[in-house]
Formats: structure tokens, C-alpha cells, sequence
């Protein structure tokens, strides 16, 4: 009860999330119970921002400028100017604003695919550890010096298709009369918050989430499995009864929670949806506009940017992270398949090749470089699944193998795979190249480090695909064994004729997987000082009870001889 206004005091449902994070500024989001003041200070300064509403939940994001490069402020939140952030009671230290250092370092920890689940003994058996709870744990106690500058996640945030149990339970009472197929899923807004909820409330999480400045893109999970892997799926799925509320609640929500956090104060100003949703005072037609914005998003993909890119360095030597939607723009005819239209495309080229970088690092949730057996795998798919080429009978097999089995990579988008080996040609080529050109990806549901080397002659610069996943779902046992399988020295021969049988062409690059594959939950370092890279691989585990990250490997990335298996085999090295 508010003493002097004798109402409810309004109360901080999910948040503080800190996103955005540069040498001056910081933004954070918050969730409240009703409409209110959000106030933000840090640093001797603060922020004021009334609150606005989208389907009945209520949102701010705070833009607070002119803070000092490489300072560090603890910060607190104020709802109608009664303090609500950082909790009294908290075991966790203080949540704190840390603005980008003038210096050429960086350490970002990054992944994906985290399912819900409790924190105790039956749950870490079905799911493993947490490794962002136990992220979290460790950074507790250790010095600021050693936490990442930034964290990003990399897919599947939330699975709207596979719920935790307990959500399915009050999926199941809401939907009595719905589709029984789905009437244990996520269907729209409404639940859609629910799952951000279950994902982000959790002590260590919210506290991490609090500290830790986040960059986020959607993948498949976050609507639904398999979401845009052929065109076949997505001639089901927009056939279905359910499908339109799923779709606008999957976007109107990632807009809101996801995306918005991504984008820099300049960034936002320049938004038309962010103007409207601020500059519209009448609920319902604020809802309408994003639900409109939402349907929109998918049914026109051209209509909105989900890729987005952070700066990170100083201006004399930049770290640039480009993150790509590889989900959303997909071209998905049988015989025109891209991984992300022109448009999309354009843009990543636009900023991935700007010059003057010292490292570049490419986010997409679908690993680039796969393990040569599904390289090959996915290459012979795509290939047979052309109605130009192919028997329809054949095609249609080789669709119903396609989803069937995830073949949904760059390895399965042949000419975006192409374009990418280009790109990187492109950058590679340039007259100042950049130390590195990493790959950064999740999806797989397991980890590794890949070296590659290009037609061009590159000593000055190390390419690699760095994947990490889960942060918590891991393969299943029969999986693994399938995965292991594929990688084996004869079916990865065999694939790889059985692609050239198929008409599929070399590409002029080579890789190894030269660290892992790594089955467990976890989470990957990108360590950078100056033009010296390294990555540092954590598993979960369990220490005195509670989720803690355990080194597995650190490796370095910018040394000229490479480590682990040396050297590629011939017929690894034909893809």
C-alpha cells in the first residue's frame, strides 16, 4: 500500500533486464503490475519514464545517457518513486551498469536453447544444470574484472512448443476446448508472457539478466520447431486454426522482450513502431498496432529488420558483433532457397563489411560449419529435394527427410552458404583485415570449435565457427549416438559422394572441428585484448548444491598454429 496515495503500490513483475550497453549509455526494461513511473538512476543521474500497454501487461524501457566511458554505477529502479530494484533481501550483489572501456578487450559469453525447469534434483536429472544459473553463481563471487562485458543468446530463449511441465498443466486448463494437438503449447500474447516469466524470474537468472547487458534473437523454438525450415511445414502450419494467434502473440512478444533491448537509444529514435507504441496514448489501439505490426512481420518479412549489430572497442579498434536473422526472411521454394532474402542479406554485407575492424563477429543462431557428415547430409538433401532435377517422388521424400530431421542449416541454403564463404572472402581481402572473423551460433544442442581456411591465402586472420549448445536442454542419448555416427571417417565419405552424385559442387573452403563436440549444458567466452582472441568453453555443473560453470576448455583463436587435430583430410576438406 502506497502511505500517501492510499492505493497498491505498483509492483516489478520481471526486470530489471539491462540491454544495451555503449560507452555513455545504458537502457533497461522492466515489466510492472500497472501503470507508473519507472525511474532509473545510476551515476548521479536518472531517468523518468512512464510506463505504456500492450494486451493488459505494462512495459517501459529507460534510456539513461551521459553516463562516463568505463565507469561502473550500481543502479536502482523506482516505481512512483518508491525504490523496488535491488531487492533487499537479494543474496546477489548490487546489479550494476558497467559502460564500454576505451580499449581494444572484450569478453562476451554467449549460447542458446534454455528450457524451463525447477532447480532441483529431479529436474537437473531430465534437463542437466542451468548453465545461467550457474553462470551467475560464479560470477557472484568473483571479481568484476572477470564477468562478461556482454551476453548473447542465441535462440530459443523460450520453447512455446514444449512448455515446462508445470506451464503445460495451465496450458491444458486454458485450452478445454481447443485443438487437442496443440492444446498443450504456447498460443498467444497472453501465454507467450507466460514463458518469459517462468524463463526469467528464477533468482540467479534475473539477477544475471540485471547485470549483464543482453543481446537476443529469436530461432525456431521461440514460435514453434521447425518454424520456416521448408516450405511444405509452412503451407501446414498457416493452414491451421491456431495459426494466427501464434504468430502475433511469437512477434508481438519478441518485439517487446527480445527485440526492443537490442537497439541502441539512437536506434530506437529512429524506430516508427517504437514512436507509435510511445506516442499512442489509448491501450487498444496500441494493442491493435502491434498485433497488426506482428501478423505483418510475418506475412511480409521485407516489413521489419530483426538482425541488428552492437560496436564494441574503441574507434581505432572496433569489435563489431552482426547478428543475423536467419529465421524469419527465409526464401523457401524448392528450387530458391535463401537463408534470408535480398533485403537481409544486403544489410548484413552493408555492416559486416564496414572496414577498420579488429575482430568481426557473425551471430546466427544455425551454425555455419557443420560437421562434414551433416554438411554433406544437408547438401544432398537440399539438392534432391529440386522439382527442376528430381522425380517428384523424390522430392517429396527428400522434404518429408528435411523436417523429419532438423536438414535446416546454412549447409541446407546452398546459395546463402555460397554467399557467406563470399563474404568472408570479402572481408578477408580487405585492406586492413581483421584479426578474426568468428561465427557465433547455437541450435545443435551441442558444442565446438571449427577452424576454417579459405581459398585466399588469410595469415592475418583466423576464421572460425564457435557453436554453444544448450544453456539447458541437452541431446538425448540416441541423438548423440546418431551425431557421433555422421561424423565417422566412411559415412562422411559416403555423404560426401552421395552429395556429388546429387550435383552438389565444392565450395572453396576448408574446416575441421578441431575442439569437441561437447554434449553438456554450458556456456562459451570470447575473450578479446587487442588482436588476440581466445575462447574459453564452461560446462554446468554442481557445487555445494548450486549451479556453478567448471572450465572445460580455453582456446586460442588468433595463434598461427592451429590446435587439436591437425591438418584436414582430403575427403573432409571437400564440401
Amino acid at each position: 500500500m502506497d502511505p500517501v496515495r492510499g492505493t497498491e503500490a505498483p509492483r516489478l513483475l520481471l526486470g530489471p533486464l539491462l540491454r544495451h550497453v555503449d560507452a555513455t549509455s545504458a537502457t533497461v526494461w522492466v515489466e510492472t503490475d500497472r501503470p507508473c513511473d519507472v525511474v532509473l538512476r545510476a551515476g548521479g543521474r536518472s531517468e523518468r519514464e512512464r510506463t505504456w500497454a500492450v494486451h493488459g501487461h505494462h512495459y517501459a524501457l529507460v534510456a539513461l545517457t551521459g553516463l562516463e566511458p568505463a565507469s561502473e554505477h550500481p543502479y536502482e529502479v523506482l516505481l512512483d518513486d518508491r525504490s523496488v530494484w535491488p531487492e533487499p533481501e537479494s543474496r546477489f550483489p548490487p546489479s550494476v551498469i558497467r559502460t564500454i572501456r576505451p580499449d581494444a578487450s572484450l569478453r562476451l559469453a554467449f549460447g542458446s536453447c534454455r528450457r524451463c525447469a525447477p532447480d532441483d534434483d529431479r529436474a537437473r536429472r531430465a534437463f542437466g544444470v542451468d548453465a545461467l544459473a550457474g553462470m551467475a553463481e560464479r560470477m557472484a563471487v568473483t571479481a568484476h574484472e572477470e564477468w562478461p562485458d556482454a551476453l548473447f543468446l542465441a535462440g530459443d530463449q523460450i520453447y512455446a512448443d514444449d512448455p515446462s511441465p508445470e506451464l503445460v498443466e495451465r496450458l491444458k486448463a486454458a485450452h478445454v476446448d481447443g485443438d487437442r494437438a496443440v492444446r498443450a503449447e504456447v498460443q498467444n500474447f497472453e501465454e507467450y508472457t507466460w514463458l518469459y516469466h517462468e524463463s526469467w524470474t528464477p533468482p540467479p537468472v534475473r539477477w544475471l539478466l540485471s547485470t549483464v547487458p543482453s543481446a537476443m534473437i529469436l530461432d525456431d523454438h521461440d514460435l514453434r520447431d521447425d518454424w520456416n525450415s521448408s516450405l511444405s511445414w509452412r503451407e501446414w502450419a498457416t493452414a491451421q486454426d491456431w495459426w494466427r494467434g501464434r504468430v502475433t502473440g511469437a512477434f508481438a512478444s519478441y518485439w517487446i522482450y527480445q527485440h526492443l533491448g537490442n537497439l541502441s537509444p539512437d536506434e530506437l529514435e529512429q524506430d516508427r513502431m517504437w514512436a507509435l507504441v510511445r506516442g499512442t496514448t489509448d491501450d487498444a489501439a496500441r494493442t491493435d498496432a502491434l498485433d497488426a505490426f506482428a501478423w505483418r512481420s510475418d506475412a511480409e518479412p521485407t516489413s521489419v529488420r530483426w538482425s541488428f549489430y552492437r560496436d564494441f572497442g574503441t574507434p581505432d579498434h572496433r569489435i563489431r558483433l552482426v547478428v543475423v536473422d536467419s529465421r524469419c526472411s527465409r526464401r523457401l521454394g524448392p528450387d530458391e532457397r535463401s537463408m534470408v532474402d535480398d533485403d537481409e542479406w544486403q544489410w548484413v554485407l552493408d555492416h559486416a563489411r564496414a572496414g577498420n575492424l579488429d575482430h568481426l563477429l557473425i551471430g546466427t543462431t544455425l551454425p555455419f560449419l557443420l560437421p562434414h557428415g551433416i554438411h554433406h547430409l544437408e547438401g544432398w538433401n537440399e539438392a534432391v529435394t529440386s522439382r527442376r532435377t528430381w522425380r517428384p517422388v523424390v522430392a517429396r521424400f527428400g522434404e518429408v527427410l528435411r523436417r523429419a530431421v532438423d536438414l535446416e542449416h546454412w549447409a541446407a541454403f546452398r546459395g546463402s552458404f555460397d554467399s557467406m564463404v563470399d563474404l568472408l572472402e570479402d572481408v578477408i581481402r580487405g585492406a586492413d583485415p581483421p584479426a578474426s572473423v568468428l561465427v557465433l551460433s547455437g541450435d545443435v544442442h551441442c558444442s565446438y570449435t571449427a577452424r576454417a581456411e579459405l581459398r585466399t591465402d588469410h595469415p592475418a586472420t583466423a576464421v572460425h565457427q564457435l557453436t554453444q549448445s544448450p544453456f539447458r536442454n541437452p541431446m538425448e542419448t540416441p541423438l548423440r549416438l546418431a551425431y557421433a555416427a555422421l561424423d565417422v571417417a566412411p559415412v562422411r565419405l559416403l555423404w560426401h559422394k552421395m552429395a556429388r552424385s546429387a550435383r552438389v559442387t565444392e565450395v572453396p573452403l576448408r574446416w575441421d572441428v578441431d575442439h569437441g563436440p561437447w554434449f553438456v549444458n554450458g556456456v562459451m567466452t570470447l575473450v578479446i585484448s587487442g588482436r588476440d582472441a581466445r575462447v574459453d568453453v564452461d560446462g554446468a555443473t554442481v557445487r555445494a548444491g548450486r549451479p556453478w560453470l567448471s572450465p572445460t576448455a580455453s582456446i586460442p583463436l588468433t595463434t598461427a598454429t592451429p590446435s587439436g587435430r591437425a591438418g584436414f583430410a582430403d575427403e573432409r576438406a571437400a564440401v
